[in-house]
């Protein structure tokens, strides 16, 4: 075996002035010298440095550790020189020195602290008299040690001969043997090849253990349990070994199952006095890597304790042992433990043999290195007792939730546990701090010291759920489950208890609700709005003042008066519609919460400003029928442009308005959609909408087809809410002309609804074409056809005579009409609730209402409104339009086709719309137009403006045009059948072959398969997707999918007010931000930074007085910048990588066919290298890495042409 510890000139010349020429010298396995050589060769100069006090030590290491020596120095008074690479030039630990040094410029991070000639060089340059190793790198390299000596510096640690023979894993094991201690059955010296591993499998058979010779703490570790995988883990295990000690090689043991891993902490000097400091128990491992470790072992026998650590003695001063070591066993069930190795070097878990003995390792290494005695310390074994119990957890930046893997970055916030009994060791403990992927995830050790194992337990759980920590993953999360597991409280666990217990990885998902709100916060400014603005107007800047609620009593305040929710409760749906149908006044539904700010500000009104005003309508208006507030438009709305979940809005609305039903809008067979859905998704939907709160369905369909409709009301039926089934008016029943939508229509198809079992019957007047005398007429009719069933009235005030429609209706015989507070009534809204309400004040119909709660409540609207300038339509609409009745174009589409045109620039054309809007309504055969059939008429008339087509001209070209999809899937019959059925030969021109649907959409299409969408959603967003969610991602797959990405990156962001929401902070604005109830955030904006190489900018804030920040990237400026490019989410071929690193090996070509789960490259960071698979069977269709390149997670690696699986 070549050492690298050979010594060359100077181990040849002090050999020749020690030994007699006659003396043969035989070299032995390695070129080693045989140990009175070695052990002269350097004698004088350790001699020499005997008992002469350290002025100044280099820490030849990095991170924690580094610190941890520093203050050992600092109190002991001598001074500390730090080394770094130029990866850590931000690093802590060279800021911790009083000197520090740049060490390997131009060679890779790991190779930088590896550089045994420059380090040396330095410590001569700066007159450093000793160097401390810490762990890891160079600290069991034999080598480094004696150059230190060669170059007279005092080395804290063994002599080199020691730390080659313990760090020969194989010489070590030959020792103990020599020693008398038991040992593991393995391989005497390094497996060469891995066809040598397998004939040692062959002989002592599986499963075994690869072991890196020079280094531990897992890396290069791998257990192998089928002969078909030695191979290859073989050739695994030496790259990592070689990547992290710079020497590959492995030798093989024997795998002991289920043993605990107990080491004994040792101390010995020069003149062969040992002691041991007692036991650690790191059975707490994951992938061979020690994840907790405790002080003393729990529960471990005295017997065993007594014989394990006079073992470790015993070979201690068998091999000559001086300074701190670590002699590490495995104990078996049946109470036979075996030695594994030594570890010459002080231990990353020192730190809880520190706490339980009081005994300062570091401190007692450089006493010894300067020549003290351990009597000289007191530390003489009568002398050394445990104290308590103490606990490590090593808290990594890896994801558990992604099978640990490195997580980088920078730390954005950083807030530790502190208090009696907790010890952090760390370097990186601070907000600003950058985690790179060159070097060990180690971020915290945190030490918790208690009187016994369970108080242990106690304080460091306390203490880990302190920290907050955000910007990169942690292993927090796992941490707080190990220590919550009845097994590890017990104080027994073995190195198998990570593997058997995978509830340990089920996780509460961190909310991190104030750093993801200062992202989006930080992203308005820099990006601009994350929801498109229409107008060009800003949002205002008051706070709406929310009206106060005279309250009669205490017990007022606690509890609104009961209202219409409380009869429906009671009664349920049958009784509370014959109550309706008694009821002698004027029963109102308010459409403020949903209809009014769809029709005037584009459904842009958010939850936040709903709730504010709850309380006042639940305590003023307790009468009132309903309150639309769900459905139609808003649903898909909240999710894409508000990112707030309407089943959010739906519970939270509930909870602050107890009393007054709740109605929503349902599509018939499209339930809150645009298309048909399986029957299973209308009927679920139902069922889990009356259970988050809602009442009453006013359900139609868009073409009146009566099947679709029917859908909707057995769906709302089964759940148990209240079925208003709704004609959509069209036409006018007063005109003898139109003979189409005439009363017998009318009466027949309410006929049918009565007969499907509808509670109350709706007129859905959606274009406000109900003129006062065709109102009168039409409900009159029904009244006298129907007096039992309760009739609903809805119009839009479009042309101005919306108030006068609904008190006709009301006059003839209508129990509910729709309105909507004054402030967000009229134009393409509902119409006024304040003159309806002062209308009927003093008839038989009066409401109830008062009118002074009216104004009260339209003020606050009239406050809010002005924050939705960006989508109001009175940008465009100056006012009523009685063309209306002419076009017939709904309340809602008036405003969004005026919008279109005016953002297009086609202002000129918004009349050339209208016209040709009732040109296209005769072409698709008179339909009633309402979501999704008005969109089919909107999309066609728009079609015929842009191409300069009319009537003529479409049914002439009609097989050449290429029409829109929504006019192609409506000839198609996706929305059903129109009444009179489609327009011939119009339609067969159009769909040009396609194929047709008879008969009802959703009746032909297979159930949706909710546990599968279920399996998806998990698998992307974890196990906090919700039924509702499911629910969302059937009705809107994409838009739910962007919503779920969305909150995982920004939070809650519907906690924030309107104007912050729309257009972000103002520099220097302070704002209070309620979470929840007693959780408030107080934040401030400071400063946008400018924009730094990687095309982001950092933004400051203060968050409840301290200074936190967040880096955005810029979108418009990273456009001039070259990026590597990113995997596509949602593509299934495109794979990026799982973490930042390097890229070590790629197993594939383009072109080559891989199956799912095949290895196709191989990453390495933090010293640990990740396979990666693919997750699809398919073909290499491209490579955009290659062998070294240095990645960010989410860099795409492969693109995978998949076959279908």
């Amino acid at each position: 075996m070549l050492r690298l510890q050979t010594r060359v000139s100077q181990i040849c010349n002090s050999a020749r002035s020690q030994i007699s020429g006659s003396t043969n010298i035989k070299p032995t396995h390695g070129y080693r010298l045989p140990y009175n050589v070695a052990f002269q060769s350097t004698k004088s100069a350790v001699n020499a440095q005997q008992d002469v006090p350290i002025k100044k030590l280099m820490v030849a290491n990095r991170g924690e550790i580094a610190i941890r020596v520093f203050r050992a120095c600092t109190e002991m008074n001598i001074r500390t020189v730090a080394i770094y690479s130029e990866q850590d030039i931000m690093h802590m630990h060279r800021q911790k020195a009083d000197e520090s040094y740049l060490i390997g410029k131009g060679l890779p991070p790991v190779a930088a602290y590896l550089n045994i000639p420059e380090i040396v060089k330095i410590a001569k340059e700066n007159d450093v008299d000793a160097i401390h190793p810490g762990y890891g790198f160079l600290s069991e390299r034999s080598d480094f040690a004696e150059a230190c000596l060669n170059a007279d510096i005092r080395f804290v640690g063994p002599s080199p001969e020691v730390v080659r023979k313990m760090g020969d894993k194989v010489e070590a094991r030959q020792a103990a043997i020599d020693a008398g201690v038991q040992v593991v059955p393995g391989t005497p010296g390094p497996v060469q090849s891995a066809e040598e591993a397998i004939q040692f499998c062959e002989d002592y058979g599986l499963p075994v253990i690869f072991k890196a010779a020079y280094g531990g703490g897992g890396r290069g570790m791998r257990v192998v349990r089928k002969m078909e995988e030695v191979e290859e883990n073989f050739k695994r295990a030496f790259s990592e070994a070689e990547a992290a000690f710079g020497n590959g090689e492995l030798f093989l043991e024997k795998f002991i199952e289920r043993p605990r891993h107990i080491e004994v902490q040792i101390l010995g000097d020069k003149s062969g006095n040992i002691v041991h400091l007692y036991e650690r128990d790191c059975s707490v491992q994951r992938r061979h890597q020690k994840v907790v470790e405790i002080a003393p072992a729990p529960l471990l026998r005295e017997d065993i304790r007594d014989k394990m650590t006079s073992d470790a003695v015993k070979l201690a001063k068998f091999v000559g042992y001086e300074n701190a070591g670590t002699v590490e066993f495995l104990l078996d069930n049946d109470g036979q433990y075996y030695f594994i190795e030594v570890n010459a070097r002080l231990q990353v878990e020192h730190t809880v043999t520190e706490e339980v003995t009081g005994v300062d390792l570091v401190q007692s290494q450089i006493k010894i290195a300067e020549g003290k005695m351990l009597p000289e310390l007191n530390l003489s074994q009568d002398k050394i007792h445990l104290n308590g119990c103490a606990i490590q957890c090593r808290m990594t930046t890896e994801d558990p939730a992604k099978n640990f893997q490195p997580d980088t970055g920078r730390i954005e916030v950083f807030r530790s546990g502190e208090g009696m009994g907790i010890r952090l060791d760390s370097a990186l403990d601070y907000a600003g701090a950058i985690i790179s992927p060159y070097y060990d995830s180690l971020l915290v050790k945190v030490i918790a010291h208690a009187w016994d194992h369970h108080s242990t337990c106690a304080k460091m759980l306390r203490t880990l759920r302190e920290f907050r920590i955000r910007g990169v993953k942690t292993n927090i999360p796992f941490l707080l489950n190990v220590l919550q597991h009845n097994q590890f409280l017990s104080g027994v666990v073995d190195t198998y208890f990570i593997d058997e217990n995978p509830q340990l990885f089920k996780f509460e998902t961190s909310q991190n609700r104030a750093q993801k709100l200062l992202h989006y916060l930080g992203q308005v400014m820099v990006n601009g709005p994350s929801t498109p603005l229409a107008t060009g107007l800003p949002p205002s800047e008051i706070t709406p003042t929310v009206p106060e609620i005279p309250f009669e009593g205490d017990e007022s305040a606690k509890h609104p008066p009961d209202g219409w929710r409380q009869v429906l409760l009671k009664e349920g749906p049958e009784g509370f519609a014959k109550k309706v149908a008694e009821h002698k006044g004027l029963l109102l539904m308010d459409t403020t919460f949903r209809d009014a700010h769809q029709s005037l500000l584009a459904t842009r009104v958010r939850t936040y400003d709903m709730k504010r005003i709850s309380p006042f309508v639940s305590h003023r208006f307790s009468n009132l029928f309903s309150l639309e507030n769900w459905g139609g438009a808003t649903f898909d709305v909240s999710l894409r442009f508000l990112h707030e979940c309407p089943w959010d809005r739906l519970a939270a609305l509930r909870k602050q308005i107890p009393n007054i039903p709740f109605q929503m809008l349902l599509r018939g067979a499209n339930a809150v959609g645009y298309t048909n859905y399986p029957d299973n998704v209308v009927y679920h939907f139902c069922e889990l909408a009356v259970k988050h709160g809602m009442d009453v369905f006013r359900i139609f369909d868009s073409l009146n087809y009566l099947p679709n409709i029917v859908v909707g009301m057995e769906a709302v039926g089964k759940a148990g809410g209240v079925v208003e089934a709704a004609i959509s008016y069209t036409g006018d029943v007063g005109d003898p002309s139109k003979t189409k939508y005439n009363l017998d229509y009318y009466v027949n198809l309410s006929s049918e609804l009565i007969k499907a079992g509808t509670h109350i019957l709706g007129i859905k007047d959606m274009a406000g074409l109900l003129k006062p005398r065709s109102a009168k007429l039409l409900i009159s009719t029904l009244k006298d056809k129907f007096p039992d069933v309760p009739i609903h009235v809805h119009t839009h005030d479009t042309a101005g005579a919306g108030v006068a429609s609904m008190l006709a209706a009301a006059e003839a015989g209508a129990d509910i009409v729709d309105v909507a507070v004054d402030s967000m009534s009229g134009l393409t809204s509902q119409p006024s609730m304040g003159a309806i309400v002062a209308a009927e004040e003093f008839s038989e119909k009066n409401t109830g209402i008062s009118l002074s709660d009216v104004s009260s409540y339209s003020a606050y609207w009239e406050q809010t409104r002005n924050l939705y300038a960006p989508f109001e339509c009175c940008k465009t609409m100056k006012s009523g339009n009685s063309d209306i009745y002419q076009n017939e174009i709904p309340g809602g589409q008036y405003t969004n086709l005026q919008f279109q045109a005016f953002s297009l620039g086609l202002a000129d054309q918004f009349e050339e719309v209208k016209k040709m809007y009732v040109v296209a309504n005769k072409l698709l055969g008179d339909l009633p137009k309402v979501t999704p059939s008005s969109k089919v008429v909107g999309d066609l008339a728009q079609f015929m403006v842009q191409n300069k087509l009319n009537a003529q001209m479409v049914i002439e070209r009609a097989e050449e045009l290429s029409f829109p999809a929504s006019v192609i899937e409506y000839f198609q019959g996706y929305l059903g059948e129109p009444p009179g059925g489609y327009p011939e030969p119009l339609r067969t021109k159009i769909l040009k072959g396609k194929s047709k649907i008879s008969g009802r959409p959703g009746e032909s299409l297979q159930p949706f398969d909710f546990e599968k969408i279920k399996e998806t959603l998990v698998e992307k967003h974890g196990s906090i997707v919700r039924d509702v969610d499911i629910m969302s991602a059937a009705l809107y797959p994409k838009v739910m999918e962007e919503y779920l990405e969305f909150r995982h990156l920004y939070g809650p962001v519907d906690v924030l007010q309107s104007r912050t929401f729309f257009v972000g902070p103002k520099i220097a604005e302070e704002m209070e931000v309620e979470l929840e109830k007693g959780k408030t955030l107080s934040i401030k904006t400071l400063a946008v930074g400018n924009l730094n190489k990687a095309g982001q900018r950092e933004v400051f804030f203060e968050l409840n007085g301290q200074l936190r920040s967040v880096l955005i990237s810029d979108n418009e400026a990273k456009k001039e910048m070259h990026f590597h490019p990113k995997a596509l989410k949602g593509v299934r071929g495109s794979v990026g990588a799982p973490m930042p690193g390097s890229v070590v090996d790629i197993k594939v070509k383009e072109g080559d066919k891989v199956e799912k789960g095949q290895p196709v490259l191989v990453i390495s960071a933090m010293k640990m290298e990740m396979v990666v698979n693919a997750p699809h069977a398919g073909t290499v269709k491209h490579i955009a890495v290659e062998k070294g390149m240095k990645l960010e997670g989410d860099d795409l690696l492969m693109d995978i042409d998949c076959i279908n699986e």
